[in-house]
């Protein structure tokens, strides 16, 4: 099994991150834990709901960019600082997956930057 970068490396507040975006390796595509982000900014403004958005929205792009979608999407993990969020981004989250849901997973803890959520996903795209 080969494994494959995707993506130009990540950058935040102009400092270049450790990790890449996204990996393939064999039939999976893993995508690095994903906060929201505007303008090459963390945003650690707005609403979970924003934040959701913010965040899936690059998730989708990313994914695209490893030729998937949301819909090759099999399993996501999810941290949120504050349980009481859990209804806004779910509302989010429901709109991007509305039919055939990936398996997910959700946790409440601290997050290294002040924003409300992070998602990683795992999608499956067999190489034919």
């Amino acid at each position: 099994m080969t494994k494959q970068i995707i993506g130009d490396p990540l950058v935040i507040n102009g400092r270049r991150l450790s990790l890449s975006r996204a990996v393939w390796a064999g039939d999976f595509v893993f995508l690095t834990g994903q906060v929201p982000m505007q303008n090459g900014a963390v945003m650690t403004h707005g609403s979970i709901e924003d934040q959701t958005r913010a965040v899936l929205d690059d998730i989708t792009a990313t994914l695209a960019m490893a030729g998937c979608d949301r819909n090759d999407v099999v399993k996501s993990m999810v941290w949120l600082t504050s349980r009481e969020d859990f209804p806004g981004f779910n509302a989010v989250y429901a709109e991007y997956f509305p039919e055939q849901p990936p398996a997910r997973s959700a946790i409440v803890n601290d997050l290294l930057v002040d924003v409300k959520v992070e998602i990683e996903v795992i999608a499956y795209k067999p190489q034919g």
